[in-house]
């Protein structure tokens, strides 16, 4: 923790705001909006609650089509289900590991000529990567398809110099407790238009008109963030930087460290990229006689947590039925890739424990 929660958490409960409402709520939406170019923030629950009224504010409905990024957590694809819409899962490009775009346009169109143009696409920005932004706005532009950004895992991250989650429509952060911030579990959604996001906050809050008994003319949601999650959260963003430091230092160091292993590659930034590197990754070669299994068993035998990338939507048994358009980048890369312990808290010591349990497997 960054030492200030414990101050802002006593101030709600002096207060006796222990509610989904309050000035502290109020506050971390400020400061949120201060780092993401000024678009207007809604606190919310998770960031799975943001991703899901996202998609409702963008007009989805059952059997409606929504794009989504193949290679990332079942968070992002979860909510087109909740809406009984239908996702259409779209392969990575091999430089930033995201969404390809040539994949992207190729789905479009094939919606179109179907007289089924998708209604959104979810873009995720994975471990803190940013996607191919130039290419990706163009086409959501050019075919007027609301572009929805999940930077959960990107608070911090920049394109261009651009905060990612203020190029979309809409965009959305996560707090679990495993991102780079956290209020313990909370989310943002981000807009530019204050009208959609208020409505955004209506929705969280159990659709409840303005009235004075209980009035609900529309379906709602609790999902809301608690006064006391946005005071961790304003504690925490004290220290987003120093965060983001921490974790650019992680991957910098695994880096310079493994060098001297040529099966082994990282994740590195393309031409206009800042990247708050959120997990370090890294990929092991084709041709190497020790495959990313044995690298995670090995660490593993010495208390080491290290896990494979993201396994793919498109290859999970819950989405098998799911349209994909796939060219084999995000099924390579989880056969082949492994996320290293990046939690800031580790000592140097720590990180040279791992660099050299690696060391050691491929000198032996």
């Amino acid at each position: 923790m960054g030492g200030g929660e414990l101050r802002f958490v006593k101030e709600t409960f002096d207060a006796n705001w222990i509610a989904p409402i309050g000035p502290h709520i109020n506050t971390f939406e400020e400061q949120l909006s201060k780092i993401s170019n000024g678009y207007k923030v809604a606190a919310l629950s998770s960031g799975t609650a943001s991703i899901h009224l996202a998609l409702i504010l963008a007009g989805v409905k059952a059997n409606d089509d929504v794009i989504c990024s193949s290679f990332t957590f079942s968070a992002s694809a979860n909510p087109i289900k909740y809406l009984d819409a239908n996702p259409i899962f779209i392969d990575s490009e091999s430089l930033s590991w995201n969404m390809c775009p040539e994949l992207l346009e190729k789905s479009i169109v094939e919606g179109i000529e179907k007289n089924k143009k998708p209604k959104a696409i979810i873009l995720v920005h994975l471990y803190g990567m940013p996607a191919k932004m130039d290419e990706i706005m163009k086409i959501s532009n050019q075919y007027d398809i609301t572009l929805i950004e999940d930077a959960a895992e990107a608070l911090g991250s920049t394109y261009k110099n651009q905060p990612l989650g203020t190029f979309g429509k809409f965009g959305v952060y996560s707090f679990n407790g495993n991102k780079i911030i956290t209020t313990s579990g909370g989310g943002a959604l981000l807009c530019k238009d204050k009208i959609l996001v208020e409505k955004a906050k209506f929705f969280a809050t159990q659709s409840r008109d303005n009235a004075p008994h209980y009035e609900h003319s529309q379906i709602g949601y609790n999902y809301r963030m608690s006064n006391v999650c946005a005071a961790i959260g304003v504690g925490q963003l004290e220290v987003l930087n120093d965060r983001i430091i921490r974790k650019r230092e992680i991957y910098n160091f695994y880096k310079t460290e493994l060098s001297g292993i040529k099966e082994v590659a990282f994740l590195d930034e393309s031409v206009g990229s800042f990247s708050n590197y959120w997990l370090t990754t890294i990929l092991i070669d084709e041709n190497s006689t020790i495959d990313r299994e044995q690298v995670r068993l090995h660490l593993e035998k010495d208390n080491i947590e290290s896990r494979p990338l993201w396994k793919p939507m498109h290859l999970q048994p819950v989405f098998k039925s799911c349209k994909a358009y796939v060219n084999g980048v995000s099924g390579d890369l989880f056969n082949r890739g492994l996320c290293l312990p990046s939690g800031t808290n580790m000592t140097k010591k720590d990180l040279e424990r791992v660099v050299n349990k690696i060391k050691e497997l491929y000198e032996a």
